[in-house]
């Protein structure tokens, strides 16, 4: 097997403003895997939260180009991969999700069999409403991105929080309730709240009909959230307090929900582990995403039939998406049709000839 990469920007349609940062662009890395005349893709992408930049993402991976020349077989390296033995210890856990997403597409691809039927979903082609996010902006254009988004079929709002002012986010909420009336609402203030004001905010939120937060508490302090959870009118859902395995150990059955997100925990398999865990507790999964193209968002897309709140709509804040295949834009994404990960590069941003492992082609900076 042949690894090579491409870096390149991803820009935002609009700014897009949380709790802790202001996000207008970022940076991806392109995993390309090659064998036999099939290849596979993967995408990590910055993240300055994470720690994790453009130039490490490319370190990683060069590094890791020799291990994998070595299989004679891409199916042999990804049950390596999934048996824990491939990646080293440490391996940025967005760079482990890129690696594992262009197995599975490689794997998908010589087989003509898509992702999720690797996966042992024997549903035809998953699909899911997923939410779309409003971040954190006036309470004018807060109700316009709502009447936009519901006029286009999405029945899944989820609004950011964390305003210096939490009355600013309670009336934000309440503007998109009154214009979308029949949406449900997801919170997210990416821990901004003492528990102390989470407590109180709670029960009003619940009242404007928000059916869940997430991570409204900074992390750190799972145990904090878990006992607000007990307490709580409406279901939390743990983000930064559940980064991978072990954290989703710690909380299942004291949260209503965990996020997993592929570059958090480090990929699909990951990810199943971490539902497998949860199976049972009382602990419901939602799958979410960092801000990526259809291809960094697609591994996610072949599991969505595990997850009970679906927050796929990274690929949808872009100016312009590289890739294709996964939709979206009508509220609904979907498994391509193709095998693998049934993504396509657009015409404009073709792969064609990836840069090599030492020489990655930089078209941006770190975001």
């Amino acid at each position: 097997m042949r690894l090579t990469l491409r870096t390149t920007r991803l820009e935002l349609r609009e700014p897009l403003r949380i709790s802790r940062s202001v996000m207008s662009a970022r940076d991806a890395v392109w995993v390309r895997v090659e064998h036999r005349g099939h290849h596979g893709f993967g995408e990590v992408v910055s993240s300055a939260h994470l720690g994790l930049s453009a130039d490490r993402a490319v370190r990683c991976l060069r590094e890791l180009a020799p291990k994998l020349e070595q299989f004679d077989e891409p199916e042999t390296a990804l049950s390596v991969l999934a048996a824990g033995r491939l990646l080293p210890p440490g391996i940025p856990a967005g760079v482990a999700a890129a690696v594992d997403s262009a197995l599975l597409d490689l794997v998908g691809t010589s087989a003509g069999a898509p992702v999720h039927a690797l996966l042992g979903d024997i549903a035809p082609r998953p699909s899911a409403a997923t939410a779309r996010t409003i971040g954190i902006t006036d309470v004018e254009h807060a109700a316009a991105q709502a009447r936009t988004l519901t006029a286009q079929g999405f029945a899944v709002l989820k609004i950011k929080a964390g305003a210096p002012d939490p009355e600013e986010d309670l009336n934000r909420v309440a503007a998109v309730r009154d214009t979308a009336p029949g949406a449900r609402l997801l919170l997210d203030p990416n821990g901004a709240w003492p528990p102390a004001l989470t407590g109180e905010l709670l029960p009003r939120l619940a009242a404007l009909g928000v059916e869940a937060v997430e991570q409204p508490t900074p992390p750190g302090d799972p145990d904090s959230l878990a006992r607000l959870a007990e307490r709580s009118p409406l279901p939390l859902i743990a983000d930064e307090d559940a980064t991978g395995y072990e954290d989703a150990l710690r909380l299942a059955g004291r949260v209503h929900g965990v996020n997993i997100k592929l570059a958090k925990c480090g990929g699909v398999h990951q990810a199943l582990r971490i539902c497998e865990a949860l199976a049972g507790s009382g602990t419901d999964v939602m799958l979410g995403c960092l801000t990526a193209s259809s291809l960094g968002i697609a591994p996610a897309v072949h599991l969505v039939g595990r997850a009970r709140w679906v927050d796929l709509d990274g690929h949808l804040l872009l100016a312009r998406d590289p890739w294709q295949g996964i939709g979206g834009a009508d509220g609904t994404v979907r498994a391509g049709p193709r095998p693998g990960l049934g993504v396509t590069p657009t015409a404009a941003a073709a792969p064609v000839t990836p840069a090599e492992p030492n020489t990655p082609r930089a078209e941006g900076t770190s975001a």
